[in-house]
């Protein structure tokens, strides 16, 4: 299986997620920063994450997203397949 940039970016925001889980919600704009992925591209990845139930969204001015499960719970293979169309 090849991995696509869509696949890449999703595993990167969603480590970075897990890495910063302690700080409650974490707001895109944060990510995108920190991991040098634009914010449009970001956003239509966290529509497929949040629709797979691996990441809630809160709203907000300390909104943002935190993972729906523990992070150990959380395999590569949801996150791509979460992502990645057929």
């Amino acid at each position: 299986m090849k991995l696509t940039n869509k696949g890449r970016y999703a595993v990167m925001a969603m480590a970075d997620l897990a890495s910063n889980a302690n700080n409650g919600p974490i707001s895109l704009s944060e990510i995108s920063l920190r991991q040098n992925i634009s914010l449009p591209y970001l956003e239509q990845i966290f529509i497929k994450l949040k629709d797979n139930k691996l990441v809630r969204s809160s709203r907000g001015a300390t909104g943002g997203y935190i993972l729906e499960k523990p992070a150990s719970e959380i395999r590569l293979s949801n996150i791509i397949y979460a992502v990645d169309e057929e």
